[in-house]
């Protein structure tokens, strides 16, 4: 018999195969979505929410690598790295370092504002079109300080920001507590970016999946990739529940895209950057926005019922290890700067790997070694951020269509 053969059979159910699958089934195309566990049940499950064309500014800039030198041996501190024998993440270290300059800085902030700003924008109407429940508000997102220099340095790159086209408020310390009675003392200012929303991520993610199944597309859960084979006319593709053969295969695996790219001989320098959260009861006096806590780099959002702490990155491989270290520094910074940091009772204490490219910018498009394999990988801490845009780029190139925004900046041939 024939192995059931599939148009566009996408890698990966969590909210950028979502959005990719989404995106070519309102274009036409027959998709299949496989994921080795749940959908959003990975990287997407437990970040904050944020859309926040605000991020543009990727984590490579000038000046950071003498504060990520004091933060890297620190447990506590917003970025570890645990000492350990690993060339591939020194490699990944040594382009990351590389790239901290003002010319590099200027073009994946570009890169990074151009798909924002469109998912920004393609999200919300998504949310209308498709009635999604995921409790998206356009709110915007404050960034709050404590440390005085910090807050002024920041101020400082509002207006390369507004250049980008990024609305930014800056709001002195003490109006800001009148506005934010949830807030400690001490807060010495906050700036205000409007154009921000929120969703909250399991749902959102949820209702994709909704969308998606009522058009009749197949989504198969624990379903893990094996291998898979390029050929002439089609992909043959090996998966826990048999074999298949699909016309396009997208690989949209996160922070595992580059050992499945490896195999047929692509190079994706993606490394997992693990991040936590906590999300608990919500208590009774909350921000009235989603807010980072600038001078920890810790996220708080309150949803219906909820509250989650998220943040921090680790770069120590596929380590399953709950590190009660880096989660007690999200406590603490809560602690730090709102008056109830948590509610009473704790939900859940998660981490997850963030797929971080050393340019901190996506790859999506095709495979530079085989015509009918796709990537869409590598979003780091924004990949809920990214997901619409992303996965219309991809539908678009996929069909043939004029994208919305210039694919440039994305395709995996600059790593080559």
């Amino acid at each position: 018999m024939k192995s059931p053969h599939d148009d566009v059979l996408i890698i990966g159910a969590g909210a950028t195969g979502l959005a990719t699958a989404l995106a070519l089934s309102d274009a036409g195309r027959q998709v299949r979505l496989l994921d080795a566990g749940r959908i959003g049940g990975a990287t997407s499950h437990g970040n904050c929410g944020t859309i926040t064309p605000s991020h543009a500014p990727p984590l490579a800039a000038p000046g950071v690598l003498s504060k990520a030198l004091r933060w890297m041996l620190s447990p506590q501190a917003p970025l570890y790295i645990p000492p350990r024998p690993d060339p591939a993440l020194w490699r990944w270290l040594f382009h990351f370092a590389a790239r901290c300059n003002a010319r590099d800085w200027q073009r994946s902030a570009r890169g990074r504002a151009a798909l924002l700003n469109d998912s920004r924008q393609r999200l919300a109407d998504w949310v209308r079109r498709y009635s999604l429940d995921c409790e998206f508000a356009e709110k915007g997102l404050d960034y709050v300080f404590r440390e005085p220099r910090n807050f002024e340095r920041h101020a400082a790159e509002c207006a390369a920001l507004q250049a980008l086209g990024i609305a930014t408020e800056v709001i002195d310390g003490g109006d800001y507590l009148r506005q934010e009675p949830a807030f400690n003392d001490g807060i010495v200012g906050a700036i205000r970016f409007p154009g921000d929303a929120s969703l909250r991520p399991d749902r959102y993610t949820a209702e994709l999946g909704r969308v998606l199944r009522g058009r009749g597309v197949v989504i198969e859960e624990q379903c893990p990739l094996l291998s898979f084979e390029p050929r002439a006319q089609d992909v043959r593709v090996r998966t826990g529940n048999g074999e298949r053969h699909a016309r396009e295969l997208v690989l949209a695996t996160g922070a595992w895209s580059p050992r499945l790219a490896a195999q047929v001989g692509v190079r994706v320098p993606i490394q997992a950057g693990k991040g936590y959260s906590i999300t608990a009861s919500r208590p009774a006096q909350v921000p009235g926005r989603p807010v980072v806590l600038k001078d920890r780099s810790v996220f708080v959002i309150a949803w219906d019922g909820c509250m989650r702490l998220g943040g921090t990155m680790e770069f120590s491989g596929h380590d399953r290890r709950l590190n009660a270290t880096r989660l007690r520094a999200l406590e603490d910074a809560a602690r730090q700067y709102l008056r109830q940091p948590l509610g009473e009772r704790v939900h859940e204490r998660w981490y997850g790997w963030r797929p971080m490219t050393w340019d901190d910018m996506p790859v999506l498009g095709r495979s530079p070694k085989h015509a009918n394999v796709w990537l869409a990988a590598g979003h780091g801490m924004l990949g809920i951020s990214m997901s619409s845009g992303s996965g219309q780029l991809m539908a678009d190139l996929i069909t043939g269509r004029a994208p919305a925004i210039d694919p440039a900046p994305y395709r995996a041939e600059r790593f080559q």
